[in-house]
C-alpha cells in the first residue's frame, strides 16, 4: 500500500496519541458533555464514544477528545459522552459496555482481526459522508460490498535519530559515512553504528541505541512493530495481505537489526527485561543515545522529559533497514490501527448523531483545528489541506517520507497478526533470546508454529 495516494490530496497532523508506552496503566474515564438546548434534526439522538488509548497514546488524548465533545455539544446541543479505556483494558471494557442498554454508539477496532471480533456490531458506512471524505477507499475495512471500519488517523514509525549527535560522528576522522544520505541500507547502518559504539566516549553517549525495552507490557516495539518488516516482505513475495501460515522467510533480517539494537545499546542485553519504553525515550531525550526505534507519537514524550537536550530541529526519522535486497528505496512503516465503527445496534437517531459528530470533527473549521493542534492527527480525509499539518517535528518527518515518490511505504501488516497471545509469546521468546537463554532457531520454529495455531484458533 502506498500512503502517498491519499497524501497527494490531503495531509493533517500526526498521532501523538498513539501511543506512548507509559499509558498502559491509564484509568478508564467517563465524561458527558452538557445537554444544552438541542438544535437540528440530529438532536433527537446522542453520541457515546468509547475511545481506545493503546500502547502508544498519551493519556492526555482523553482530555482532548472530551474537549472536542464539549465544543460540539455547545454548538449543536447534541449530548456527547466520551469514555476512555487503556490498551490492556479496551476489549474487556468494550464487551461490558456493549452489553448495556446505553451501549457505545461509536467505538474503535484495530484492523481486520478486530473486525472479525466485532463485525456483528459494525454498521455499513458505505453510503455515509464520513466514508466519502476518505481519500483512499482501500484503507477502509470492507467485507463484500459493505464498509465497516474507517481509519481516522495515520501514523509512521522507524528509527528516530538525533541529528546533532550524528553530525558530530560524521565529523570524526575515519567516519564510515559523511552524512545521513549515505545510510540507505543495513550494511552501511551497521558499519556506522558499530563505529559509533567504538567512539561513544568521543560522542558523549552511553550507547548508539536507547535500551531495548522488555519490561512486562513494554515489548510492543519488537513483537509488533519490528516484526512488521519480515511479515511485510513475506506477504509481498506471496502477493497476499494475510496468511494462515508463515515460513518466517526473513527471520535473519529481523535478527540483523535486533542484534544491532541489543549489542550497541545503552545497556547490556541481559538488562533489557527491566527496561520500559519510558526509560528508552528518556535516554534519547537526555542525549545518552543517538537513535531509538519508535513512531511519530514519540515527540510528545521526548519533549516532556525533564532535562531534555534534544532540539526540535534535530529530531529526524530514517527507515528500519534489515538487509533485504532493494531496501534502498524503502520508506517508513506507515499505516493505522485506528478504525472508527458505528454501532449497528444503536437507534437510527443515535447512529445519525454519531455520524454527524464524526463529520463535524473531521470537516468543520472548529473540528479540524482541534484535530490538527490538539489531537495532532495525520488524517486520511480530503477535508484537510496541506496547511493543516502539525508543527510536531516527527509529524513533519512522516509527511516528508509520505510525499517522497522515490520511496515505498511499508504498510502496517501487523494488524493481521493472529492474536495478542501470539505477539506476547513472540515477545517472550525474543526476551529469552536477548538474555542468552534461547537459540534463534528455536525462536523461529516456535513463532512459525504459534502463528499457525493461533490463526486456526481465532478462525473457529
Amino acid at each position: 500500500m502506498k500512503m502517498k495516494k491519499f497524501l497527494a490530496v490531503c495531509l493533517s497532523a500526526l498521532t501523538v496519541t498513539g501511543m506512548l508506552a507509559g499509558c498502559g496503566g491509564a484509568k478508564d474515564g467517563d465524561t458527558s458533555s452538557a445537554g444544552a438546548e438541542k438544535k437540528g434534526s440530529s438532536a433527537e439522538g446522542s453520541v457515546y464514544y468509547l475511545f481506545h488509548i493503546n500502547d502508544r497514546h498519551s493519556p492526555e488524548i482523553a482530555d482532548q477528545w472530551e474537549e472536542i465533545a464539549a465544543k460540539y455539544t455547545e454548538e449543536t446541543g447534541v449530548p456527547v459522552k466520551v469514555k476512555t479505556a487503556a490498551s490492556n483494558q479496551y476489549e474487556q471494557t468494550l464487551k461490558s459496555e456493549m452489553a448495556k442498554s446505553d451501549a457505545p454508539t461509536l467505538f474503535q477496532i484495530n484492523g481486520p482481526v478486530g473486525y472479525q471480533s466485532w463485525k456483528e456490531y459494525c454498521a455499513d458506512l458505505k453510503d455515509t459522508e464520513f466514508y466519502n471524505m476518505l481519500v483512499d477507499k482501500d484503507l477502509a475495512i470492507t467485507e463484500g460490498d459493505g464498509v465497516y471500519g474507517i481509519p481516522f488517523a495515520e501514523e509512521g514509525y522507524g528509527i528516530i535519530y538525533n541529528k546533532e549527535i550524528m553530525d558530530k560522528y560524521f565529523a570524526l576522522p575515519g567516519a564510515k559515512a559523511t552524512s545521513m544520505d549515505d545510510i540507505k541500507n543495513f550494511d552501511t547502518l551497521k558499519a556506522v553504528v558499530e563505529d559509533m559504539t567504538a567512539h561513544k566516549a568521543d560522542l558523549g553517549i552511553d550507547g548508539v541505541f536507547a535500551s531495548t525495552s522488555f519490561a512486562p507490557g513494554e515489548d510492543w516495539r519488537w513483537q509488533t512493530h519490528l516484526m512488521n518488516l519480515p511479515i511485510y516482505y513475506e506477504y509481498k513475495d506471496a502477493d497476499v495481505k494475510d496468511e494462515d501460515e508463515i515460513s518466517f522467510k526473513y527471520n535473519e533480517n529481523f535478527k540483523n537489526i535486533f542484534d544491532l539494537y541489543l549489542n550497541n545499546s545503552t545497556v547490556e542485553p541481559t538488562m533489557v527485561g527491566s527496561k520500559t519504553v519510558d526509560d528508552s525515550m528518556a535516554e534519547f531525550a537526555l542525549g545518552k543515545a543517538a537513535m531509538v526505534q519508535n513512531g511519530n507519537w514519540a515527540w510528545s514524550q521526548i519533549s516532556k522529559v525533564s532535562g531534555n537536550v534534544v532540539k526540535e530541529e534535530n529530531v529526524k526519522f530514517m527507515p528500519i533497514y534489515t538487509g533485504v535486497e532493494g531496501e534502498e528505496t524503502q520508506g517508513l512503516c506507515i499505516g493505522t490501527e485506528n478504525y472508527m465503527c458505528v454501532n449497528s445496534n444503536a437507534s437510527e437517531a443515535d447512529q445519525k448523531a454519531s455520524l454527524d459528530f464524526l463529520k463535524w470533527v473531521f470537516s468543520s473549521d472548529e473540528g479540524k483545528e482541534m484535530v490538527t493542534n490538539n489531537l495532532q492527527f495525520i488524517t486520511p480525509f480530503s477535508t484537510f489541506g496541506d496547511d493543516e499539518i502539525s508543527s510536531d517535528p516527527l509529524a513533519q518527518e512522516v509527511v516528508r517520507y509520505m510525499k517522497d515518490d522515490s520511496l515505498t511505504t511499508v504498510p502496517w501488516n501487523f494488524t493481521t497478526f493472529p492474536s495478542q497471545t501470539f505477539k506476547d509469546d513472540y515477545g517472550a521468546s525474543l526476551l529469552e533470546y536477548a538474555n542468552g537463554n534461547k537459540k534463534w532457531d528455536a525462536v523461529v520454529s516456535d513463532t512459525v508454529a504459534e502463528w499457525a495455531s493461533e490463526k486456526e484458533a481465532t478462525a473457529e
